[in-house]
Order: C-alpha cells, then structure tokens, then sequence
C-alpha cells in the first residue's frame, strides 16, 4: 500500500491517523508577569520570556530549529512576518513564522511547534506569544473585527454585548434565574481573585468579594465590572522535543502533550437556526476530539486541572459545559458547589485566569501551558495542588457565534 510522507495513505482513508498524543515533551517554558509594561516593548517581554525557557530547558539556543511567533496586532509585527522574533533572539537563519489566530494565536504556535517535531521535521522548536496591549490606548481588544465583517450583519458589536446575549440566551434554555446566574458569575470572578492573589505573575493580586461583584457597574446586563477580563502586556514561551531527548538531557518529571484540537466556526451558527446562541458549538467539537486523541472517556473523572478562556465570567461558565465536564444546564450548581474553586474537585483558573492575568491576546494561549506544566512538575508554589496528572487548556477567540476554539491537554509521561 503506498505511503505519503511516512503515512499509510489506506490507514488515513479509514480516518486512522495516530495523532500527537505522548510524541512530544516540553522542555522548558518561560513566561513575562502580566500587566502594565509600559517601559519595555514587545522585544523586551520576548526576551525575559525566551531567556527563562532556554535556562529551564538547559540547552544552548543554537538546539533550536524552528521558531513560530503569535501575535494578534499589527504593532507588535510589522508587515506580520516572524522577522520580529528571528531578530530580537538572533537566531541563526532558522525557519521563524508568525501565527495569527484571534485568541488561539498562542495555542496555534504551539500547536505548529509540536507538530513539527511530531513529524519529525526538527528535533527542538520554540512557540512564543507576545502582545503589547496597553500601547494600542483601547480600553478592550482593539481591531479584531475592523475590516472584516459584514457591516449590516455586525453594527454596533461589542465583546461585553455579544457575550451578554450568550448569558441571555443561556438563561432561557436552562432556566435560570437572573439572581442565580448572577451569583454563579461572582462565584467565579471570586475564586479566580483568590487564586490569582498566589500568583506573582498576576497582573491583578487582590481578592474581591461577591458583593463587590453584585454590587459593580453593569458593563452589558448581566456582565459587570468584575465579570470582565482586563487589557495586559506579556509574553510567554514553550520550548518543545521528544521525550526521547528529553530524557537524554537528564530531564525528570517529563510533561508530553496528549492532545491538540482546534476546530473554527463555518458560519452555521450565524447563519442558522440549529444554534439557539446559549453554548459555543466549537468548544463542544473541539474537546470531543481532544478527549478521543488523549484517550480520555470521563473528563470529570480524569482530569486535574482546567484553565478555560475566561474572557467574560459567563464565558467560563458555559465553557465548562461544553468541555463536558458539568452535565448541561449543571455548571451554575457546580461553580456554586465549589467543584471549580481552588481547593475543589477541579481547580478552574488556579493560576488566576484571563481574569487576573488579563488577555495579551498572542500569550494567553502559551500562559495558560505555562501553568499546567509548572503543576505538572510540582513547581506552582503557593498554588500547587497535589496529585496532579492531566491539564486541560482552552482558548476561544472570536464571539460566540463566530470563534475559533482551541483545546489543549498536558500530562505526566506514562511508561
């Protein structure tokens, strides 16, 4: 049977194809604290976040063979090449691309990482994100839609307003009351305040209490203040191998990658009446088949830890339906419950989330890995939870109706 690339072109037809799952380690990750960097440019915050991952991975920079660089706007990334990362780290000739992927970006350039030494195309690479937020004077995401959407389909769209329906249009289908809603969301802003308070790489370190939540100005009925995340600089970086050099390098407590899945919407959800507006399809698919690449049956179960795109509290909230791990229509009882806080069943946000780091859209992706791995090896300090085996991450860039999705899973090397 003939073969493409060292695949079997039949076992591809049958829909057979392996997968990345255990192929690829992470050898060492760097990461900037998030916040107001108004002294240092982008070059800078790469440079702190390279800087630390080569030293945790303990290799000479010349190992590394191929670089990809996310970044979502233009300033940090003139004519949106990879020259911005090849220069600021001199790096010799190599292959460098830049990714862009609204809020994925930072997971899609790991993903393109991971894939490279997957296939066998380099033996070490390097995804770093980076983005420069406070530079752009914008009090939110400046850009994402300017240019390229349908006027008449989106006039007037704001982030807070087109989340705000996702919370309306959950509400109606599962029945919640406003109150209740509303609680389950200061639950959740609560518990990342208090998880992000641990974190020196926080940008905001300061616990807040649900009627501060309650009691905020309302940015977009439901979402207050302290349901929104804020605008970051930072930078974070991921330095990928085999576990087989991995090992040779005398490395211990090795993090592989289980899964990557991205999916992206088609229009469907804007266009058709089959989405009723109160979950995000994408997120639905692609944890379906993170969990089928990681082998994993029962994520409720399975997994430690979860660090979900918490753009909006609601967000978190109907994400963690739609990564199967609260029944449908169970996610307000769960988060009220405590299932999600720091010392519950699965810690969401333990390091204290978009809500507390704030959103450098390139980095967030990559920030999040940074987490996981640190957990993963015991390193999280004050945050560490014990027992920790595989980690979730998930990036949503876009709006409910028309995103791109990312679901990342992490874990302890299994002999």
């Amino acid at each position: 049977m003939g073969r493409t690339g060292g695949i079997r072109v039949g076992d591809r037809e049958r829909g057979m194809a392996s997968g990345i799952r255990d192929k690829v380690a992470i050898l060492g990750m760097g990461c900037t604290p998030f916040g107001e960097h108004w002294s240092k440019g982008a070059e800078e915050l790469m440079v702190a976040a390279f800087g630390e991952a080569l030293a945790d991975a303990g290799i000479e920079r010349k190992r590394i063979e191929a670089a990809w660089l996310s970044t979502c706007l233009d300033e940090v990334n003139v004519g949106k090449s990879g020259l911005p990362l090849a220069e600021t780290l001199r790096f010799d000739y190599i292959p460098v691309s830049r990714v862009e992927n609204y809020c994925a970006s930072g997971s899609d350039a790991f993903r393109s990482a991971v894939y490279a030494v997957a296939a066998g195309a380099c033996d070490v690479a390097l995804a770093l994100g980076v983005e420069k937020l406070k530079d752009t004077g914008f009090g939110g995401l400046p850009g994402l839609t300017a240019g390229t959407q349908a006027p008449l389909w989106w006039a007037n769209l704001t982030a807070p307003g087109s989340f705000a329906q996702l919370a309306s249009a959950y509400r109606a289908k599962h029945g919640v009351s406003r109150e209740d809603l509303k609680r389950a969301m200061a639950r959740i802003s609560v518990k990342s305040h208090a998880n992000g308070l641990k974190n020196p790489k926080a940008h905001l370190q300061r616990a807040i209490t649900e009627d501060d939540v309650l009691n905020a100005p309302l940015v977009a009925d439901p979402l207050g203040l302290y349901d929104c995340c804020g605008v970051s600089d930072g930078a974070a970086a991921a330095i990928v191998t085999t576990p087989e050099i991995a090992k040779a390098l005398g490395k211990r407590d090795i993090v592989t990658v289980k899964a990557l899945q991205i999916a992206a919407s088609n229009g469907i959800e804007e266009s058709h009446s089959t989405w009723d507006g109160s979950y995000f399809a994408t997120a639905r698919i692609a944890a379906s088949r993170a969990y089928r690449e990681a082998g994993i049956e029962r994520p409720r179960e399975q997994l430690s830890l979860v660090e979900c795109h918490d753009c909006f509290s609601v967000t978190e909230l109907v994400t963690l339906e739609d990564l199967h791990i609260s029944p449908e229509g169970g996610a307000v009882k769960d988060v009220l419950d405590g299932f999600y806080d720091g010392d519950g069943r699965i810690p969401c946000q333990i390091d204290g989330g978009l809500k507390c780091f704030g959103h450098p859209i390139g980095a967030s992706g990559i920030r999040m890995l940074y987490e996981m791995y640190l957990q993963l090896q015991g390193r999280a300090g004050a945050r560490q939870r014990g027992a920790v085996d595989l980690c979730l991450t998930h990036n949503l860039g876009g709006f409910p109706a028309r995103n791109v999705c990312s679901v990342a899973i992490v874990g302890r090397e299994h002999a």
